[in-house]
């Protein structure tokens, strides 16, 4: 009977443990350079063993890109669960699943950790190789979903591919947007935070100037035209 009290006590300090890592690894990176700080250091730092880093990071630049990572695994969970209500666009299934994935980051601290880790992205070739690698495994698991629950793709249809790639590109324009209206905002207002919200209008504003010949229909179960 005392298993899952138990149960949960752990993965609360698993989740208290991981997010030490992420911020003293942001904080620790930012003031020092992503090269200045060592493995040991930062594991030192958060008084942890270098075997408990590597159960829930696989390296520096994973910890680095964490606030990322999650908002993306996030995504993948709501286009598992997506209802499109008919025929939905890919396209805008997708910003629905990501505008509800960045719902779920309701961690206050999470939009500055975003900023953070972006910042050492620009600044960090192995960050850049890292958040590819990413990628590409995030959108093979976007275009699996999208053939399992709808019947879109196959060997020589690429339009579930472009969709989603384009969707990635509309995010990542909004996400250097939102970068560049926070540092702006810093500026006038000095430490005024950056907020998910903001984020949220500018992937409306990136997604609906994408093309509209990228409009595939969703049918739930369909073949995908």
């Amino acid at each position: 009977m005392t298993a899952a009290p138990n149960s949960s006590l752990r993965e609360r300090k698993k989740r208290r443990t991981r997010q030490a890592l992420i911020d003293t690894a942001l904080e620790l990176f930012t003031r020092r350079g992503f090269g200045g700080v060592t493995l040991d250091e930062l594991c030192e730092e958060v008084e942890v063993s270098k075997r408990t880093f590597f159960r829930t990071f696989t390296s520096k630049e994973d910890v680095a890109m964490a606030p990322d990572q999650d908002l993306w695994r996030a995504f993948l969970e709501e286009l598992e669960s997506a209802d499109p209500g008919g025929a939905l666009p890919v396209v805008e299934l997708g910003r629905d699943a990501l505008l509800a994935a960045l719902e779920r980051m309701d961690d206050e601290g999470w939009a500055r950790r975003m900023l953070l880790s972006r910042r050492l992205a620009e600044r960090t070739p192995s960050m850049g190789a890292h958040g590819l690698q990413f990628c590409e495994a995030t959108t093979q698991e976007a275009l699996a979903i999208l053939d399992r629950r709808f019947g879109l793709g196959g060997p020589d249809d690429l339009r579930p591919r472009l969709a989603v790639d384009m969707l990635i590109a509309a995010f990542h324009g909004a996400l250097a947007s939102w970068v560049a209206q926070a540092e702006q905002a810093a500026d006038v207002v000095r430490d005024e935070p950056p907020t998910t919200e903001r984020l949220a209008v500018r992937l409306r504003e990136a997604v609906a100037a994408l093309p509209g010949s990228l409009a595939l229909p969703t049918t739930p179960g369909g073949d995908g035209g």
